[in-house]
């Protein structure tokens, strides 16, 4: 945390433009759902969830992955509900379940398999739920956002390939298509949302399901590069980035704890 800190400051020093490159705020799902919500089309959002689920136990990943803390990385989660609604974490409640291996186990002395957290927002009525898994417990992978609002609802697919829901009433739903938004970038960058530059024997599963995390690649870039040319703060500037970073890592501190609430530190 104190790193995190150390960055925010670093760049209000510096005058420089900073951008954490997160690819859930620029997936099509977020840009169709951010949309809708700028529109008010959502209503009041009541309630957000967050969840990225990932098999990390199979061989490949550098070495430092196993055993990592789920809540040490769980920006994927965190990042589009606060996005959604302009908010920060100001507090963190989490439960571990669940052991991975011991072997993996030791080497962070994090035993969880899974961690659920209820984040409370600063300034905000306001609460959401984050959960991370990344050894030892089946799921397809997943990088999914759910927002319930007064007058629609939006639901992540729950396999991939399949549609995401809208619930418009009671028991009204329908599966919907995400369209791509290739159109709000330069003309030279927007095919990019479309598919990588990987080959096939180099593909990730992020690739495959999505265009590289859900054609979100060369919107980050062009908000980056747009930033430094316009001369402003980033999408996703240090003091945003700590704090979603610093939800996940005070989370994790409060499993370690028996679900002690744990505050996020300030950035301002």
């Amino acid at each position: 945390m104190k790193e995190c800190l150390k960055v925010a400051e670093a760049r209000k020093k510096s005058g420089k433009v900073y951008m954490m490159m997160e690819t859930a705020v620029y997936t099509r799902e977020f840009l169709f759902v951010k949309e809708m919500a700028d529109k008010g089309e959502l209503g009041k959002i009541q309630f957000l969830r967050g969840s990225h689920q990932q098999n990390m136990s199979l061989p490949g990943w550098p070495e430092y992955w196993y055993g990592f803390p789920p809540m040490h990385y769980a920006t994927h989660a965190v990042s589009p509900l606060m996005a959604l609604v302009g908010g920060e974490v100001e507090s963190v409640v989490c439960f571990g379940s669940g052991t991975i291996r011991e072997e993996y186990s030791k080497k962070y002395g994090s035993p969880f398999a899974i961690e659920t957290a209820l984040m409370k927002l600063r300034s905000s009525d306001l609460s959401c739920e984050v959960t991370r898994s990344l050894f030892d417990t089946i799921r397809q992978y997943r990088e999914s956002f759910d927002v319930y609002g007064t007058k629609l609802s939006f639901e992540w697919e729950q396999l991939a390939g399949e549609k995401p829901v809208l619930y418009s009433g009671y028991e009204d739903a329908k599966r919907v298509e995400v369209p791509d938004f290739g159109s709000r970038l330069p003309k030279e960058i927007a095919p990019y949302t479309i598919h990588g530059v990987y080959d096939e024997q180099h593909e990730h599963t992020s690739f495959i399901q999505g265009a590289g995390h859900g054609g979100s690649h060369p919107h980050l870039a062009n908000e980056f590069v747009r930033a430094i040319v316009e001369g402003r703060e980033s999408a996703v500037d240090a003091r945003r980035a700590a704090n979603w970073t610093m939800a996940g890592i005070c989370s994790h501190e409060s499993a370690m704890k028996g679900g002690k609430r744990v505050d996020i530190p300030s950035t301002k």
